[in-house]
């Protein structure tokens, strides 16, 4: 497979997932707004913008709507819901005859939906009276790229292709869970002795929905949250697709299918260092994480998964062309 076509694919799938995780983190904590909690709405937000990573440019100045449009439709902002979408369908542009005609069709009718003129006029605005169409926009984006992924899983051959789209699906989704569990850390894991309050159950819940979880949580641990639960759940739940180590074994099995067809030698280190990384997941108890600092044990996964796609570059992206002879 060409280099750009595998770049391509590869941030195709990566921008998708990050405006579906992003219009969640906000859909979700604009619900919050109408209960009462422990936690104040300033805190709620900083954490917010803390669990996407900072973006620069993005400030909480007090304003959730005002906030949200700027994380939402902001363009200015490349990491904004909006903007990933525009660079997923340019990355799906440019390679076009790879992808099936389906997902093409999905993702050019996102395009067009999210850059009709009435969402510029959003834009453009009173950002304190537009939570109701700021709602209705991450619920249509958040559909349609689960559209998206549920038509390439079911109309596009699971070659080497479709294998680059799960390593930038999932290293994604990983990075994404390790940001939101760091941002929580202060108010669930960092005081184990703590006596909940009134309300606090509605942040335990509202990190759940955060990361698509409650409804499977309920089903392994029924509806008795605890921080330690929800942290080994998210974390270590082997069948969860969005728990951390659910995202690792998939990253890593799409890493083998793809280092089968390419040259095993050069590419070996890439595998063993997610093979590292699943098995630590693996063989590990959510008692040792708690033991020591949880801080430090997600940023290292934050690490790790960086390291995986500075490698992912240097050996099918960015490589010399001795190397590209030499495989």
């Amino acid at each position: 497979m060409l280099s750009r076509v595998a770049d391509s694919l590869y941030w195709m799938s990566r921008y998708l997932e990050r405006a579906e995780h992003t219009t969640r983190l906000l859909d979700v904590n604009m619900n919050l707004m109408l209960d009462e909690s422990w936690v104040s709405s300033d805190h709620r937000w900083q954490r917010v913008l803390y669990a996407l990573g900072k973006p620069k440019r993005v400030k909480w100045e007090g304003n959730p709507y005002q906030l949200t449009r700027s994380l939402t439709y902001d363009t200015g902002h490349k990491s904004s819901v909006l903007s990933c979408i525009m660079a997923a369908r340019e990355n799906a542009r440019h390679v076009r005859e790879q992808i099936s005609t389906e997902q093409w069709h999905r993702l050019n009718s996102l395009y067009l939906e999210v850059t009709r003129p009435e969402v510029k006029a959003v834009m453009q605005g009173d950002a304190a009276s537009d939570g109701e169409g700021a709602a209705g926009f991450l619920q249509q984006v958040m559909e349609a790229v689960h559209q998206f992924q549920g038509v390439s899983d079911s109309t596009m051959s699971h070659g080497e292709g479709w294998q680059f789209i799960q390593v930038g699906r999932f290293l994604e989704r990983a990075t994404a869970t390790a940001l939101l569990l760091e941002s929580y850390n202060e108010d669930l894991w960092s005081r184990p002795d703590g006596i909940p309050e009134g309300n606090e159950y509605l942040e335990w819940l509202g990190l759940l929905r955060s990361a698509t979880a409650f409804e499977a949580y309920c089903k392994v641990y029924t509806a008795d949250l605890s921080p330690e639960r929800i942290l080994e759940f998210l974390l270590l739940d082997a069948e969860f697709p969005h728990s951390m180590r659910f995202s690792i074994d998939s990253l890593e099995k799409a890493l083998g299918a793809i280092q089968s067809v390419a040259d095993k030698t050069r590419t070996e280190p890439l595998h063993r260092v997610a093979g590292r990384l699943s098995a630590s997941l693996a063989y590990t108890s959510v008692g040792e994480i708690l033991d020591g600092d949880v801080v430090s044990y997600l940023r290292n996964i934050q690490r790790q998964c960086q390291t995986i796609h500075e490698m992912i570059y240097h050996m099918y992206v960015d490589y010399s062309i001795q190397a590209a002879l030499a495989g």
